[in-house]
């Protein structure tokens, strides 16, 4: 019988996200590894919270998003987060899944 994939939505997250060179991590030391999903003037950024030790691993940054990602992601409230340049990004989803957690900011386009 095939195991279902169970997701769990959680409003609980974290209270920041510091850049490594291709990784955030967060307040509790957790690697949070990044993909940036540009469609139609949108930008999203899905996070994927993995355990993993980033030093063993050869990740290296692109120097294309290098410059589009914030150094600092900061819980703002409810539903929110604001990056080190004051703009703010838009909680689209935070799940549990496989033991793990994902997450979809979006920025916010008054930002």
């Amino acid at each position: 019988m095939a195991k279902l994939l169970s997701k769990v939505h959680l409003t609980s997250h974290p209270i920041f996200l510091r850049r490594g060179p291709s990784w955030y991590e967060d307040e509790k030391d957790r690697t949070w590894l990044y993909l940036i999903i540009e469609k139609k003037d949108v930008l999203k950024v899905l996070l994927h919270q993995v355990d993993i030790s980033i030093e063993d691993n050869a990740l290296t940054p692109s120097t294309q998003t290098s410059y589009i990602m914030p150094l600092l992601w900061t819980f703002h409230s409810g539903s929110q987060y604001v990056d080190h340049m004051y703009r703010f990004w838009r909680i689209v989803h935070h799940i549990k899944v496989h033991g793990g957690e994902e997450m979809i900011l979006e920025l916010m386009k008054d930002s």
